[in-house]
């Protein structure tokens, strides 16, 4: 031992002496022999600390602390060494435990050096929360305090000594715990802020309120705040100012806390009690605190302001003299009366604190106040008492129903109900909604009074609101006993009992009882006369007694005119007195006195426009004289007099109430429907409708309103309804016509129309109307495509406008307008279909015409005009269309908008009329004539888009600008007519600018995806910008609009044509691919049967489906028509288009085998064709023509002539191969066809010499393989196919698009016997081009005639999932029907698949054999 006493004496030197290194040695010797010695660890550990290794240097105090826990030195170094490493967490944790130990010791000393450490260290590096748990050890509560509290009193006359301020802080901790509380607040605002913010960004997230009440309950319910408020107002130090203020603070956490609970349970109770204890101490006190005061005035439970406390009231008013409610409170005092300073203390105060002057009108003050704090339940029921007292029940309502939400609101915060309050604003609620405009709230005010009574059934307010509510309804016995209940409640009050029982008087008078009545009534005249301020009680009861004896008959009018006289002298302004004089005026006196009576009922109605009937009288006498504005205005302020749309309530809206003077809504309604205000009239007419359902007249003039602004399904339903209240008007089948002519309905209209004029056959305008509707009908018809039929509505149209003008010449501006429109369309066609008819109309439209329309026609239209003698065509009839459209300007008008017209129907119809000249000087004069009157039109009306729109047409190809500009005036009147939209495009287009172009069609297609021009634009430039995929998409689009435009059809069915016969091979294109072009073709020809090239291109097409006798007749019909033509203008284009026609009628007669109809038309050909020209296609159609003629001379047995023919096709063709080439095979097959063996080793020569002048004429190879196959003659084969062979396999593929040679090859194999042969050609051709159906098919159909079955339906599967599915299945399924059939089919699939393939393609036979041959195996 004594070694070990050594060695930590030199362990304690050495350290002294700030020798580390040898202290360490020293200690570790000495703990060689006590490893357990405390003070050897203890030095272990400060060497090492101050050597640097920090690691063994807390080893070793921690092994010191373990040796002997409850010695301080460790604890102190270990403390240190924590300091020194800034390990805050370890060295606030080791000073805790220090203070323990120092205050087990009684250390008050060091417990206060270790305390102040530890505070100083949680104030620069530790939380807020750390910080309050450090300076918590220093109150009263703390393990500490005992121990600290032993400190001496500090001398304050030092406050510089050592620890001067921890005892000063012991000795009075009330520093300390204000700043935990501002510590804690400002953590906890700090939280809250946070989390609420966080929590409004989660998805799903709740209302803004009801999150903050959430993250409230979470920060509030578990805070110290409220106990550290405690600790402040409960300590001995707490100055006043401090205690006032954290009184302030406790009751807001607590009544903030209150209110975020919810609205039930045991804490909710539980706050809300100790929010009402604080709140009544504040009061008790009469301390100033403004939120305290707020919450004891709102949570009073009052019925009404009798029952708050006056005393406390004047309390407030002293204590809070600039607030708001103060302002409101004194002036409710000055408004109702009271004094603001009690009587028994008004004596003392006067002089003292006398009270403040109100200046101004205390109604309007309060008003100003309230609008400040509309959030308190006083301030509301003041108002909403101060208003119903100056009777202003909409306000009223307004605000007792904010009361409401506002009682509701505070029970839910505060926990608690206020019956009273709720029942008192339900009070003034329902008395309101009586009084308001009656009886239209009496349902609503019915409730409210029900909920009323069922809690106090003595209720005076609520009896009387009841007791009116009866008297409305009629119900007089029922009010009377109502109103006699209230005055045995109230029997001494003057204000409701005696007016409950002067209503009480009335129901009697009213239910019959006369005498009781007037007698009640002059009962409580004669109280009413002993009190002061009721003259308007006076004179209602007056008039009311004047009522009764008005009813008891004639021999009392005068006693009643005395009363009305009597009533009117207590109160002049008393409006049911001057109208009860208006009615003895006009009813009674001898003789009857108008005049006053109206002076009367005029003054009646200005003095209250709820006296419906003086207004209606009034408005009567009014109607009597035609003073229809004076009408308007007295049925406008009748309607404001009983509420208006909304009965004084705006979010109730108009639907809920029926009106109380139907007659108002009525007129309004006609005279909004007069100056074209539907809206506002159809509104009129529904609410007079809901009153008297029955009035025929006012659904006649609602389904006119509803027609007038375009909704026409209610027009037809109010209409249909007014004729089934009146089925004789006529009026509502005219308008019902006329609704069914707006919404397309043409013929029902025409039938509506025609009723009429069955009994009334001179109604000139139901004859406009139905020329008109005839007129829309033709138009639908014609775009339908039902020619005939437009063609009889436009001459019935034309018919019936005459006849107009002949009953009525007033309307002859706009029958002839219609007539000439009628005479227009019937131009659209190039020929008419009923001539006869058509020819009659135009004769009686030209009787009232000039036979040379001279003037602003001269030198476009010949003379005569039209006669008898006339052919009926197009251009004709548009002729006569034109002349009476320029007849119809002579006609003249007062309207800009008719003249306007007239310019424009002349303009457009010579535009159209330009486009059918053939003389330039005629065309040209035709065009300028058309744009001066289209500026014309535009000068008299130029906010016509319409106008501007056929400018711009008619400047489209020579004044471009001008185009442009009036196209773009268009669209500044009207934006979005995708009609200017489109023609502005294609004015780009026709410019190349193709850009722009597309962005104007774009938009027209946006304003209207139905509009076709829009579309055929879009495809026009898409081909200009290459993409013709796409143009064709877009042109088969267009053709299938409802909306037809020839010019689209053509172009269409031009480019599928184009497009499906200009493939390499030379097969038939597809028939549904064809089925488009001809079915738009038809179309289009049926509109313009006149059109050479559209019925040469249908011929064409009819040829291609083979149905060659239809197309010989559309060639014929197209020859007829250029021969015509040519004749006319000998032009060198129509002379070529004929040559073409003769060419092709001569191919479809050679197909007909009419040989020599043929043989005409190819010298009809040859003879348009110059011999010595050298143009390619006229080369080509000589060649083609002789070679025909030849044909059809081999056909009739001239084989001399033939054989002629074909050599000088030959010789024609020259040095062209190709031409030369299709010649000599088509001769070759010919000396074929003519089976000697001269003929066939003549023909084999010519395809052999074919052959070696191009190598490459697959026809000629095919064809000499073909000869050589049929004679057997292997050499020859050989010799035909040896070239094409050696040729590279994607060349040989290039050249046999049909694969013609992969089927000869086949079939020499075949007939030669040679099956193995033939399945590498075909297996050969299959892996060359595995996606080829066509070749597997092949190869499938050998398998299936070699048994081999199974390798045939594997080969038609996979055709079956080719990407092309229709191509495909048409030309696979038959045939893997019948493979699965051979197969042994089971499941019916080869069935299904043989109807499926006739399904696709029922024009082939193969497909009916298939069927045949699966439905018999």
């Amino acid at each position: 031992m004594s070694l070990v006493k050594a060695k930590l004496k030199a362990a304690r030197e050495a350290l002294g002496k700030k020798q580390y290194a040898a202290a360490k040695d020293a200690a570790e010797q000495a703990l060689a022999f006590d490893p357990a010695n405390y003070n050897a660890n203890v030095f272990i550990g400060l060497a090492l600390l101050e050597l640097g290794d920090f690691a063994q240097s807390e080893q070793a105090y921690r092994r010191a602390i373990d040796a002997s826990p409850e010695q301080l030195l460790a604890w102190q170094g270990i403390s240190k060494f924590y300091e020194r490493t800034e390990q805050w967490d370890k060295y606030v944790e080791t000073a805790r435990h220090l203070l323990d130990l120092f205050a087990q010791q009684n250390d008050a000393t060091k417990c206060v050096e270790t305390l102040d450490k530890l505070i100083e260290c949680r104030r620069e590096r530790g939380t807020r929360a750390q910080l309050v748990e450090a300076l918590s050890l220093l109150l009263s509560d703390s393990p500490l305090y005992a121990v600290l509290y032993t400190l001496p009193v500090p001398d304050h006359t030092n406050p510089s000594a050592p620890g001067y301020q921890t005892q000063a802080v012991v000795h009075n901790n009330l520093p300390v715990l204000e700043e935990i509380v501002g510590i804690v607040e400002k953590d906890e605002d700090d939280a809250y802020t946070k989390e609420v913010a966080k929590r409004r960004t989660r998805l799903g997230a709740a209302s803004p309120e009801q999150l903050r009440k959430e993250v409230g309950i979470e920060v509030w319910g578990p805070s110290q705040l409220p106990k550290l408020y405690d600790d402040v107002l409960n300590h001995p130090n707490t100055p006043d100012d401090l205690r006032r203020a954290t009184d302030a603070k406790l009751l807001r956490y607590k009544h903030r806390y209150l209110c975020a609970l919810p609205s039930t349970g045991d804490r909710k109770a539980a706050a809300s009690r100790e929010v009402d204890a604080l709140v009544a101490g504040t009061i008790t006190l009469g301390i100033p605190d403004e939120l305290a005061w707020m919450l004891w005035l709102d949570g009073q439970d009052s019925l009404d302001m009798e029952n708050y406390d006056l005393p406390l009231l004047r309390q407030f008013i002293d204590l809070f003299p600039t607030l708001p409610l103060t302002s409101l409170l004194k002036a409710y005092f000055m408004y109702m009366d009271i004094p603001l300073v009690e009587a028994n203390d008004e004596d003392e105060d006067e002089t003292a604190n006398p009270p403040e002057e109100q200046t101004g009108d205390s109604f309007d003050t309060m008003l100003d106040a309230y609008s400040s704090i509309s959030e308190s339940i006083l301030a509301t029921q003041i108002i909403a008492e101060v208003y119903l007292h100056e009777c202003d029940y909409q306000n009223s309502i307004i605000v007792a129903e904010n009361g409401l939400t506002l009682v509701s609101r505070a029970e839910a915060e505060r926990g608690k109900s206020f019956p009273n309050t709720r029942l008192g604003f339900k009070v003034v609620l329902a008395t309101s909604l009586v009084h308001l405009f009656p009886p239209k709230h009496h349902a609503r005010a019915l409730s409210v009074i029900d909920e009323v009574l069922s809690q106090s059934p003595d209720n005076t307010q609520c009896l009387m609101g009841r007791g009116y509510i009866l008297q409305h309804d009629k119900r007089w016995d029922d009010a009377a006993a109502l109103f006699a209940r209230i005055s045995d409640l109230l029997p001494d009050d003057l204000r409701l009992g005696i007016r409950a029982k002067e209503e009480q008087a009335w129901c009697q008078s009213q239910a019959g009882q006369l005498g009781a009545g007037i007698q009640g009534l002059e009962d409580t005249l004669a109280v009413l006369t002993e009190v002061e301020g009721v003259d308007d009680d006076c004179a209602r009861c007056l008039w009311r007694i004047g009522k009764s004896y008005w009813d008891l008959g004639d021999e009392k009018r005068e006693e009643a005119y005395r009363y009305f006289i009597l009533s009117l002298k207590r109160n002049p302004s008393y409006a049911p007195a001057f109208t009860s004089l208006g009615i003895y005026y006009s009813e009674f006196v001898t003789p009857r006195d108008p005049t006053r009576a109206s002076k009367c009922f005029q003054k009646a109605f200005e003095l209250d426009a709820r006296e419906g009937d003086a207004a209606r009288r009034l408005a009567d006498g009014f109607a009597d004289e035609r003073e229809w504005d004076l009408v308007e205005v007295v049925a406008r302020r009748t309607i404001e007099g009983e509420g208006g749309l909304d009965a004084g309530l705006k979010s109730d809206g108009a639907g809920r109430f029926l009106p109380t003077n139907a007659w108002a809504w009525k007129a309004v309604g006609v005279v909004e429907l007069a100056r074209a205000n539907y809206p506002p009239a159809i509104q009129a007419l529904q609410i007079t409708l809901r009153a008297e359902p029955d009035d025929q007249v006012s659904w006649l003039r609602l389904g006119e309103a509803y027609s007038r602004a375009g909704r026409h399904a209610a027009a037809i339903k109010a209409l249909a309804r007014a004729q089934e209240l009146d089925p004789k008007d006529w009026m509502c089948t005219f308008f019902l016509g006329d609704v069914q002519r707006q919404i397309g309905q043409f013929q029902d209209a025409v039938d509506a129309f025609q009723s009429i004029l069955a009994h009334r056959p001179s109604e000139v305008g139901v004859l406009v109307s139905l020329g008109q509707t005839y007129l829309d009908l033709g138009r639908s018809e014609f775009c339908d495509g039902f020619a005939a039929r437009a063609e009889q509505s436009f001459i019935t149209s034309v018919r019936i406008a005459l006849r107009t003008m002949e009953a009525s010449p007033g309307f002859r501006s706009v029958s002839w307008k219609t007539a000439a429109d009628a005479v227009f369309f019937l131009s659209r066609r190039s020929t008419c279909i009923d001539e006869d008819g058509v020819r009659a109309a135009l004769l009686d439209v030209v009787a009232l015409l000039s036979q040379d329309p001279g003037g602003r026609l001269a030198g476009i239209i010949p003379t005569p005009l039209f006669d008898e003698e006339s052919a009926v065509s197009g251009q004709k009839v548009l002729e006569v269309a034109a002349a009476a459209y320029d007849y119809r300007i002579t006609l003249g008008s007062s309207e800009t908008v008719a003249r306007g017209s007239a310019w424009y129907d002349l303009g457009i119809s010579l535009q159209r009329l330009a486009t059918k000249q053939t003389s330039n000087e005629t065309r040209q004069q035709a065009e300028t004539k058309a744009v001066e009157y289209l500026k014309a039109a535009i000068r008299e009306d130029p906010e016509n888009d319409a106008y501007w729109v056929a400018l711009g047409d008619a400047n489209f190809l020579s004044q471009v600008k001008t185009a442009q500009h009036a196209y773009i005036k268009a669209l500044e009147i009207d934006s979005k007519n995708a009609i200017t939209w489109t023609n502005l495009g294609l004015l780009y287009l026709h410019q190349k600018d193709l850009e722009l172009a597309n962005q104007a069609l774009f938009r027209a297609q946006t304003l209207d995806p139905e509009y076709t021009v829009a579309w055929v634009g879009q495809a026009l430039v898409a081909t200009a910008n290459g993409h013709h995929t796409d143009s064709t998409t877009l042109f088969e689009h267009a053709v299938t609009l409802a909306f037809s435009v020839p010019e689209a059809d053509l172009e269409f069915a031009s480019r599928t044509f184009t497009r499906l016969t200009s493939t390499p091979h030379a097969t038939a294109p597809p028939v549904d691919q064809l089925l488009p072009a001809f079915f738009v073709m038809d179309r289009y020809c049926r509109g313009r049967p006149d059109d050479a090239c559209a019925l040469h291109l249908f011929g064409l097409v009819c040829e291609s489906f083979g149905q060659i006798e239809f197309a010989v007749d559309l060639m014929g019909r197209a020859i007829a028509i250029l021969e015509a033509e040519y004749e006319e203008t000998e032009d060198a284009t129509v002379e070529r288009h004929y040559t073409i026609a003769n060419s092709n009628m001569a191919r479809l007669r050679l197909s007909l085998k009419d040989y020599d109809g043929a043989i005409e038309s190819f010298e009809s050909a040859l003879g348009l064709l110059g011999e010595d020209a050298t143009e390619g296609t006229t080369t080509i159609m000589r060649a083609q023509a002789q070679f025909g003629m030849g044909l059809a001379n081999f056909k009739l047995g001239d084989l001399q002539a033939a054989l002629g023919l074909f050599e000088a096709a030959l010789e024609t063709a020259g040095e062209n191969l190709v031409v030369r080439g299709h010649v000599t095979v088509l001769l070759a097959q010919t000396m074929w066809a003519i089976g000697t063996e001269e003929f066939k080793e003549t023909a084999k020569a010519q395809l052999l010499d074919c052959i070696a002048s191009d190598s490459e004429n697959l026809a000629a190879i095919n064809t000499l393989a073909g000869m050589g196959i049929l004679t057997d003659d292997d050499g020859l084969v050989d010799a035909a196919l040896a070239d094409l062979l050696a040729l590279p396999l994607d060349r040989r593929l290039e050249l046999d698009p049909r694969r013609d040679v992969n089927y000869l090859l086949t079939k020499h194999h075949i007939g030669q016997q040679n099956t193995e042969k033939a399945l590498a050609v075909a297996q050969g051709a299959v892996f060359a081009e595995p996606g080829r159906f066509d070749v597997r098919n092949d190869l499938a159909t050998l398998s299936i005639q070699q048994g081999n079955h199974a390798s045939a339906l594997a080969l038609l599967s996979a055709s079956g999932r080719d990407s092309d599915t229709l191509d495909t299945a048409r030309a696979s399924l038959a045939l893997q029907a019948v493979t699965e059939s051979l197969n042994g089919d089971d499941s019916k699939t080869a069935k299904r698949q043989a109807q499926k393939a006739v399904f696709l393609s029922p024009w082939e036979a193969r497909n009916w054999q298939a069927l045949a041959y699966v439905g018999t195996s």
